[in-house]
Order: C-alpha cells, then structure tokens, then sequence
C-alpha cells in the first residue's frame, strides 16, 4: 500500500508539473513558427527550428540596451534592498523595544497594500518631486530603482527578521569582547550566516524586478531606458500581434532569470530547510 501510494503521488507531480511547464512550452514553440503554422495549431512542434525569429525580436526590442536596462535595475536595485533590509532587520531584533516592534509590525504592514491603490497617488508625488526639487524620478532608471527598493524592503525585512532571530546572541558578545565594532560585527560575523536568506531574497526580488512591467511602464516613457518588459510590449499592438516575435522575446526573457534561478537553487533549500529545523 506504501509504494502504492508514493507512485500515486509522483503521478501527481509529474501531471501537476506537466500542467505547470505547458505555458512555457507553448512560447518556446510558438516562438519557431511563422504567422500560418502558429494559426494553424499552436500546440504542433514548428516545421523547422529557424532563430529568423529571434534575431528580428532582439533587433526591434534593442535587447541589448534594454537588456542592459534590466540588469542595472535589478543588480542595483536588489543590492540595495539587501543592505538595507538586512541591516534593519538586525537592528530591529536586537534592540527589541516597543518601538522596534511596532517598526517591525509597519513594516508587515505594508506588504498587505496591493500596488495598484497606490501607483497614482505615487506617480503624482514623484512629478512633485520632479517639478519642485528637480530631482528626475520619473523617466530614469534611478527614480525606478528607488521606487524598486520601496516596495522590496517590507518583506525582505520580513524574511530576514525572522532569520536573525536564530543567530545567538552570545556570538556576537564575544566578538564584541574580543574588539569588533558595530559595523565589523555585522558584515563580518551576522551577515556571513544569512546567506540562505540573502539567496532567498534575491531569487525573489530578481524574478519580480525583472519581468515587472507595471511599475516600469508607470515611470519610464523613453525608449532608451525601456527594460524588457516594455520592449517586450512592443510587439502587441492596437490592431495587430506579433505573435512568433512576442513569443521569442519572452523566451529571452526568461532565460537570464532561469539561468540565475539554477545557479543559486542549493542556496534556497538550505534557508528552507534552516528555517524549518530553527
């Protein structure tokens, strides 16, 4: 009855998994084909494996710089979240006052506001900002990274808060009686430990800031700062959709965030499994 029950359960797995992987392989697919074979049936494999179709997309999406667009916001943007968060989050726990709790808990808070209540209200403040303090917020990969770690750090807070709690305190007594000072205690002794936590935040913040197109398409309007999302988007038009191309964009897309997925996937199951034995 046990074996039967674990092959039942990779069944459904496999089917669930199946089921999950089927979006992705309908771009992959779709992506080879020209307009009558992708109209004709969208779930036959192409009549021939052509890369026509993606050349023409990186040529009118100018994936390079939007490519490069991307990258800065995300590198920057998520190594800013994680200095901030985890220094935070740290402070937060070890001072563990009234005041720190009820930091904490605003900090929560805010991870329960949906975007959209929020983005007109935002853009309004940020032409402010642009118009009075001549600060360019709007229309710059600058303004999107500072609005970028925003909305990150509530629950990169999160994440880490929790952690932290876990870190003896007595390890960082002795690295103070042996001569450590605040900064040194941290980045030296605290910061090493929450390597888990620091993959699990950036596997999260790259797969959100990478293929958000919302927030972008609010804040830049120029083509020579579109991310590729918004060049993505540039094949969907009003009357007519460039599907093979749409197709292959999006297949560029996704693979730098798949890419960065695998190569740091050990370091999620060990702050899974950390979290779940602390």
């Amino acid at each position: 009855m046990k074996k039967a029950g674990k092959i039942a359960i990779n069944i459904i797995v496999v089917a669930l998994s199946l089921i999950y992987l089927f979006p992705v392989y309908i771009v992959i697919v779709n992506s080879f084909k020209n307009r009558a074979e992708l109209y004709e049936n969208i779930l036959a494999f192409p009549s021939s494996v052509d890369f026509e179709y993606y050349a023409t997309a990186m040529q009118k999406m100018s994936f390079p710089r939007a490519f490069g667009n991307s990258l800065i916001v995300t590198v920057i943007s998520i190594a800013i979240i994680i200095v901030l968060a985890s220094t935070t989050a740290w402070v937060l726990v070890r001072v563990n006052n009234k005041l720190s709790k009820i930091i904490f808990l605003v900090f929560v808070g805010t991870m329960l506001i949906p975007f959209q209540t929020l983005m007109m209200p935002l853009m309004q403040e940020m032409g402010w900002i642009r118009d009075h303090l001549r600060i360019p917020m709007l229309d710059s990969l600058g303004g999107l990274i500072y609005m970028n770690v925003g909305f990150g750090a509530s629950m990169a807070v999160f994440l880490y808060h929790g952690f932290i709690k876990s870190v003896p305190v007595s390890l960082e007594e002795a690295a103070t009686i042996d001569g450590c000072n605040k900064f040194t205690l941290f980045w030296r002794i605290v910061f090493p430990m929450l390597k888990p936590t620091t993959a699990t935040v950036a596997i999260l913040d790259v797969i959100w800031i990478w293929n958000d197109y919302l927030l972008p398409s609010l804040v830049i309007s120029s083509k020579a700062y579109r991310t590729i999302p918004l060049s993505t988007a540039s094949f969907f038009g009003q009357f007519t959709i460039q599907w093979n191309m749409a197709m292959a964009g999006l297949t560029l897309t996704i693979i730098p965030v798949i890419i960065f997925y695998l190569s740091a996937q050990k370091y999620i199951i060990k702050g899974v499994a950390a979290g779940a034995v602390k």
